[in-house]
């Protein structure tokens, strides 16, 4: 049997979904922020809009609801993550989404990335520490059952080639927070419809 991916106190760190807006919250109510936290700040504010503007809208696809209702064993999602991450404001409203729709069969925790350096670097991408990244675990055993992300595959390409034209900042993200506008958080959910179809 593989080995637990975390120790029972590495998960009590881990925040459930309310402490981690609360986490956030906080960040931006810091009253005399340092500069890197000044500097981040801005992503921490973007960040809440856009979850705030996902979550109304997502509504998990009748085939994955029905993977959902055929869980017999309940999985702990460990999602590595960080309140000013981009990718992490247009997904992590839908794993909520369908953590809530698992009828207790899935449950969520949040770790902070740069808080957690042991555990992202298990879950690197080409080399660096990209998020987020969602770490299906067996709730028992805390093995792991699964992994996703950091981001959906055409999100992902588009980023390769961005990246590769070293296009400026703000051109990424404008194009990668429109092409998950345009998707509807459909890629999303099928990419990890796909994950939760090799463990049932």
């Amino acid at each position: 049997m593989s080995a637990p991916v975390l120790t029972t106190d590495q998960l009590a760190t881990g925040l459930p979904y309310a402490a981690y807006r609360q986490h956030i919250a906080d960040a931006l109510a810091t009253p005399q922020p340092d500069e890197h936290l000044a500097k981040i700040l801005p992503h921490y504010q973007a960040g809440v809009n856009r979850m705030d503007k996902v979550t109304p809208t997502v509504v998990v696809l009748p085939e994955l609801q029905t993977v959902l209702n055929q869980l017999t064993s309940k999985y702990l999602w460990a999602i590595i993550t960080e309140g000013w991450c981009g990718d992490a404001s247009q997904t992590v409203p839908i794993f909520e989404a369908i953590a809530q729709a698992s009828g207790g069969q899935l449950e969520t925790r949040y770790f902070l990335r740069d808080s957690h350096p042991e555990l992202i670097d298990k879950y690197l991408t080409n080399g660096g520490r990209a998020i987020p990244i969602t770490v299906f675990l067996h709730a028992d055993s805390l093995t792991e059952a699964g992994v996703w992300g950091p981001r959906p595959a055409p999100v992902q390409a588009i980023m390769q080639d961005l990246k590769a034209r070293e296009a400026p900042f703000e051109e990424i993200v404008t194009q990668v927070h429109a092409w998950y506008d345009q998707d509807a958080t459909r890629t999303t959910q099928h990419e990890l419809l796909a994950v939760l179809q090799r463990l049932s």
